[in-house]
């Protein structure tokens, strides 16, 4: 999860709004079981052309982040992002969306059109350069560090024709590396969120919290009728 970040804040340039599930206003927690996978959504967007990432972190009942969570966008253009996640241990736990500008993927974008044009074809590569090497710095040796930086070079080698040098950036070696450990800028987090987990029999006996004598504060006689 190393990356490089600007201001980490709860509200920014990469806005985070209507995360679910959420239960009251988030004043009471969602409910799973565990090993129950659930979806988490959120809108997000980012400014004028930007690309956008996020992702969901979950929190443990011992205030440990897991790994987290690559969200993507439920449909194209309608800023509904989503995420499958799946809580491990009973307790109360808590998770969160975080949203960024990602640079090297609008870059991509830019370049995919500029450089089969011919329109500023040197600047494009020294731009996707520069960003590259930014991006290794946030990534591990041993999670492909290397494979970056020889894609930074690649794009700086003026010996090699312009599609050659922008190939190097779409590397699937590179892409999944930076999948993995993507730079992020103008970074937002949602405020956590409550998640109470349960043990899985608690989905067998949910149906008891509807029955309306659970309701009463005192013992009544027996409620006839169909439910």
């Amino acid at each position: 999860m190393d990356a490089i970040t600007d201001a980490y804040t709860e509200t920014g340039r990469t806005p985070v709004m209507d995360v679910r599930p959420v239960v009251d206003c988030g004043r009471r927690p969602a409910k799973a079981v565990v090993g129950e996978t659930f979806q988490v959504t959120a809108t997000l967007f980012g400014e004028g052309h930007d690309a956008v990432g996020a992702n969901v972190v979950l929190v443990d009942p011992g205030g440990r982040p897991g790994p987290w969570t690559p969200m993507r966008e439920l449909a194209p253009g309608s800023d509904q992002w989503g995420a499958r996640v799946t809580p491990s241990a009973m307790g109360h736990w808590t998770y969160l969306v975080e949203a960024w500008s990602d640079p090297v993927t609008g870059w991509r974008r830019s370049a995919e059109i500029k450089i089969p044009a011919g329109i500023d074809v040197g600047l494009v590569l020294e731009e996707g350069a520069a960003l590259h090497e930014r991006a290794a710095a946030g990534v591990p040796k041993a999670a492909g560090r290397d494979t970056v930086l020889a894609a930074a070079d690649t794009l700086r080698d003026d010996s090699l024709p312009a599609a050659d040098r922008f190939a190097a950036a779409l590397a699937p070696g590179v892409a999944a590396t930076l999948a993995e450990h993507p730079l992020r800028e103008r970074l937002t987090r949602s405020l956590p969120l409550p998640l109470l987990v349960e043990r899985e029999r608690a989905l067998y006996g949910a149906w008891y919290e509807f029955f309306p004598r659970s309701e009463s504060g005192r013992a009544g006689p027996p409620v006839h009728g169909t439910f």
